[in-house]
């Protein structure tokens, strides 16, 4: 039990999902993702990535792949999403059709990059969902990804959207719009969590997903080889700025981040006492 379940008192219906979302878009590390599982469960999600990680010429292909991943064998908790070109790329709708007709059944989510409105993320529901229905799903969950400053702003109605499961931070991209005004060295620890701009964004989204009881991904840790780093920045993540999953890059963060976000004995002591109070104020 969190906190977040004391306040709300069952009036908001909370999404829930592994607290680590493991991304994959190459294809040699594709199938290397399925093996964790088998020893650790289902305590992680694994994202296929069609938008980086198709060679140019090589789009249909790459998704084909992702699909026959998903709906093998090895898919042993259906617990594979996939993350789609964005809305804007000629690849985008082809993606979708070509994933929901070979995997639908399987798939846990699709995730959408570079959203820049509220009404971009309607209009990708709407095929999402006729393509879909086509394969014989209603309702396939949608994790959003915010990283443009036109997604910050409609951030809020974007967490409202029934089908939105997951709202993702992406740094990078906000980094990049400012031309300059942040510097690189604010797209990893400690900048990303001290900079003024960058703290603004963490908040934001924090906040406008928590209202409407969403799950929060924080952004991957770049580092590959030190994981103290990596541990230290999911800590200050679920913590300081109340996510409740991140992102990994590498098979070897998987461990340390699944463990950061795993509270205490303590801490679910507490939040069963928060609980308790708040049962008998109300």
């Amino acid at each position: 039990m969190y906190p977040t379940e004391a306040v709300l008192l069952g009036k908001q219906k909370l999404s829930s999902l592994p607290v680590c979302d493991h991304y994959a878009g190459v294809e040699k590390f594709m199938p290397q993702s399925l093996l964790l599982p088998q020893e650790l469960g289902p305590v992680f999600d694994s994202t296929f990535v069609c938008e980086d990680g198709a060679s140019e010429g090589n789009e249909v292909a790459h998704a084909q792949l992702v699909t026959s991943i998903i709906a093998g064998s090895k898919n042993r908790f259906d617990r594979i999403g996939a993350r789609v070109h964005d809305t804007d790329s000629s690849f985008f709708e082809q993606d979708i059709q070509i994933i929901c007709q070979g995997a639908v059944s399987r798939l846990a989510y699709l995730i959408l990059p570079k959203i820049q409105s509220l009404d971009e993320v309607r209009s990708a529901l709407d095929l999402i969902n006729h393509h879909a229905v086509q394969a014989g799903q209603q309702a396939l969950p949608i994790h959003v990804l915010i990283e443009t400053h036109g997604a910050l702003a409609d951030v809020f109605g974007i967490a409202a959207l029934p089908q939105v499961h997951s709202l993702s931070l992406g740094i990078m991209d906000f980094v990049s719009d400012h031309y300059g005004a942040i510097f690189s060295d604010a797209m990893c620890s400690p900048g990303q969590f001290h900079h003024s701009l960058l703290m603004r964004v963490k908040l934001k989204v924090a906040a406008d997903c928590h209202a409407y009881g969403k799950v929060l991904s924080h952004n991957v840790t770049t580092d590959i080889k030190d994981m103290a780093i990596v541990a230290a920045d999911a800590q200050q993540a679920r913590i300081k700025f109340g996510y409740t999953r991140m992102w990994s890059i590498h098979p070897q963060q998987i461990r340390v981040i699944v463990q950061a976000f795993t509270p205490s004995p303590s801490e679910v002591t507490e939040a069963e006492q928060i609980l308790h109070t708040a049962q008998h104020a109300s």
